[in-house]
């Protein structure tokens, strides 16, 4: 399903492949030999959602783009099933697993591996080559990998990388009733998407 989503209309090359069960809307730009899968979205909300050439984007995986915050993805990158990759770069050659979440302003380096359920936080940057273990959160630039047990250093360096101001534009004591009120005017943009033919 294409969708024009703020007056913008994904382009699909010739050469690409998407699912008929998968979604682009609006400013998504697929690159050469790209593929879709099934129940996979790819939404430029406000911000363009843009691949390289020999992407993969697996089963029921999102891809957002933001405002201040595209999703770009290099060259010959997986995008496995399920994978949640939020306003954040994937450069070239990378791996990012099933279950895999990517928050805005994250960057993965050439050829890193985000395994299974990892985490790549807001605003933290993987070195190239990097793996991040099943389950593990990665957070800080450079990033440092740790255990899912270990909030408090995990929180130690979250706690300065803005994740409010990132991700909903508010500071971080922002009642939660004005951030959903914020979301739900934001997201109201797409009752006047459009259907596109294929």
């Amino acid at each position: 399903m294409l969708l024009e989503h703020r007056g913008k209309s994904p382009v699909v090359p010739e050469s690409a492949y998407v699912a008929p069960s998968a979604v682009l809307c609006g400013a998504v730009v697929l690159g050469e030999h790209t593929r879709v899968l099934h129940g996979a979205v790819l939404t430029a909300e406000d911000g363009e959602v843009r691949t390289g050439a020999n992407v993969v984007v697996m089963e029921n995986a999102l891809v957002r783009g933001r405002e201040k915050h595209p999703a770009v993805l290099g060259d010959a990158v997986l995008i496995g099933p399920h994978a949640h990759i939020n306003g954040a770069t994937v450069e070239d050659e990378v791996f990012v697993a099933t279950g895999v979440s990517m928050f805005p302003g994250a960057v993965a380096g050439a050829r890193s591996e985000l395994r299974i359920n990892s985490v790549l936080h807001v605003n933290s940057r993987l070195r190239p080559g990097t793996v991040v273990p099943i389950g593990w959160i990665a957070v800080g630039d450079p990033a440092e990998s740790f255990s899912p047990d270990r909030h408090a250093e995990i929180w130690e360096i979250q706690r300065d990388l803005d994740f409010e101001g990132t991700v909903y534009g508010v500071p971080s004591d922002t009642p939660m009733r004005t951030i959903m009120a914020r979301q739900a005017a934001y997201y109201a943009a797409h009752t006047n998407d459009r259907l596109l033919e294929n």
